[in-house]
């Protein structure tokens, strides 16, 4: 689980410093998240990698830090593919590429070590090769997928029949549902949820960080710049709960639990949630339900919702 510490965003301690190198990197804290999350807005990506969330959610796994020069963010890790492999995230922010990469290679190059990117976006590899990437490496399992947040709204047409079909059979078994707002007085009653419906992913050490994080998040909801929802039944309680995050254009789903075993609790909660979100926040044109990790039942779930596309991501080696 990851702690950040309770200090200003200012804090003079860091982690690690180039030689002759401007750039300081520092952990992540609750307190740094709106000034981030100010300067994400910058972003022209829609991968979830340049979100709250995309980034809070995995410290522990990406061994994230972070650093603001010139009003851009700089963020240090690991390959998504590989632990081992320390890389950068692409800097955000006021300063171009062409000015944020060679302050990294600058970095690099004062602690003998080789600047590589993780988690590139498809559309940033032309700038990337033109400043002097060597190799390029798609990451398989990372790809995000994205969706119109119109047709998860309404589930119409023919491609999402099938989807209209499980919540129309949930509504007729449970009359008397509620779908709710997760509140403050609610996050209990879904821990307890959480933790007698959860189902790994088939890997397991990427199961047992996502279910930490879920369990991080419920505890500090109110510190973070998320909004969620609960699906309830008079017979069952909670079936389901959902907790995203909206980033110009693009609410980005967190986090989806279901109770597998009533028929259409998950297609239910995916539906209201993008409407609720989508009349809440009428700028929203798309969802991003991230990737599926190489995991096959993630990965027929959600090519089941007939995505827009899939948002590529790469290493980059320079």
């Amino acid at each position: 689980m990851i702690t950040p510490r309770q200090t200003g965003r200012y804090m003079v301690s860091t982690i690690t410093a180039g030689k002759n190198s401007p750039l300081r990197f520092r952990p992540f804290t609750f307190d740094s998240i709106p000034f981030l999350r100010s300067i994400l807005r910058n972003t022209s990506s829609r991968t979830c990698d340049f979100s709250i969330g995309g980034i809070y959610m995995w410290i522990d796994y990406f061994d994230y830090t972070y650093c603001i020069f010139n009003d851009t963010l700089f963020i240090k890790g690991v390959t998504e593919d590989d632990v081992t492999r320390p890389a950068f995230s692409l800097p955000v922010g006021k300063m171009g590429l062409e000015e944020s990469v060679p302050l990294l290679s600058d970095y690099c190059d004062s602690r003998h070590m080789s600047l590589q990117f993780s988690a590139v976006p498809e559309e940033a590899l032309p700038i990337l090769q033109e400043l002097g990437a060597v190799k390029v490496e798609q990451l398989e399992d990372w790809s995000d997928y994205l969706y119109s947040a119109e047709a998860l709204s309404t589930l119409s047409g023919k491609k999402l029949s099938k989807k209209r079909n499980h919540v129309n059979r949930f509504i007729t078994d449970n009359p008397g549902y509620i779908f709710e707002p997760l509140t403050a007085d609610k996050v209990h009653a879904v821990k307890e949820f959480f933790d007698a419906t959860h189902l790994p992913l088939s890997k397991p050490a990427l199961a047992d960080i996502e279910r930490e994080q879920v369990k991080h998040v419920l505890d500090n909801l109110s510190r973070y710049p998320f909004e969620g929802a609960v699906l309830s039944t008079p017979t069952d309680g909670i079936v389901a709960f959902t907790i995203g995050e909206v980033l110009t254009d693009t609410l980005h789903v967190h986090i989806e639990k279901m109770n597998h075993k009533i028929p259409g609790a998950g297609e239910t909660v995916n539906k209201l949630f993008a409407e609720m979100m989508t009349q809440r926040h009428p700028e929203i044109l798309y969802i991003n339900r991230q990737e599926d990790v190489g995991d096959p039942g993630l990965r027929y779930a959600k090519e089941s919702y007939h995505p827009l596309t899939l948002l590529h991501k790469y290493n980059v080696i320079f």
